[in-house]
């Protein structure tokens, strides 16, 4: 909240969690009166805030934000990065109250991306999107990462930054894995030759197929049927 006085210059009140409540609103840039600043409903604890962010406990993250002032960068309380010394540091109820005290967002535990962020809800809610037409096959059938991608209305660059970041893997490297899988199921639950098992599962050819097994498995797919017992055959 910006207050204007009766010469025309402005003060902005501060919405983090310090030690102490002043009596007026400071000016942003001193090191001191961000230390004593407390949000205007006075929602944070500062005590549990640095408790949180010191143990970089998950369940705090997206409830509150790190000011570092010494580096003037902020952070979620999950943040990789060693903790700063708590004389050091402020907290925020949001990234925007952050930014609109001066700070700037971490590179390494990307605030804008935390729990309860819309970033944070539409990536999660694209990648499920995406893993749903994976598991239906869109990937198995002449179909790219670049269709998937314009399906879901944005870059294929994009769609495996998002995937790198909630699944941990490309979309091919997941679609693959999930071939492996129904291809491990037919196996040993049916009776189907190879070549059948192998584009039941998804796959354009029975090269790459057994590629896939090979890399996963570290065997070929027949060692898995010559290993069951003879009544599952």
């Amino acid at each position: 909240m910006t207050d204007h006085n009766p010469s025309g210059s402005t003060r902005t009140r501060l919405a983090a969690s310090g030690r102490g409540r002043p009596a007026r609103a400071p000016t942003i840039g001193s090191r001191a009166s961000l230390l004593t600043i407390v949000s205007d409903g006075g929602a944070l604890d500062w005590r549990k805030c640095n408790r949180a962010r010191i143990a970089r406990d998950a369940r705090f993250d997206g409830s509150f934000f790190t000011g570092v002032l010494t580096t003037r960068i902020y952070c979620r309380p999950t943040c990789p990065v060693k903790p700063a010394k708590s004389r050091n540091v402020v907290f925020f109820p949001t990234a925007a109250a952050a930014e609109r005290a001066g700070f700037r967002p971490c590179l390494r535990c990307r605030p804008e991306a935390a729990p309860g962020t819309p970033a944070w809800h539409g990536a999660g809610a694209t990648v499920s999107r995406a893993l749903r037409l994976i598991d239906r096959g869109f990937l198995d059938e002449d179909k790219t990462v670049e269709d998937l991608a314009n399906t879901l209305g944005m870059t294929a660059r994009h769609l495996r930054r998002l995937f790198l970041c909630h699944a941990g893997a490309s979309p091919l490297a997941v679609a693959t894995t999930r071939r492996v899988q129904r291809a491990k199921g037919l196996i040993q639950e049916t009776t189907m030759p190879m070549a059948a098992v192998a584009f039941a599962a998804g796959f354009s050819s029975i090269r790459r197929f057994n590629a896939a097994f090979r890399t996963v498995y570290r065997r070929p797919p027949t060692s898995l049927r010559r290993s069951l017992p003879r009544a599952h055959r």
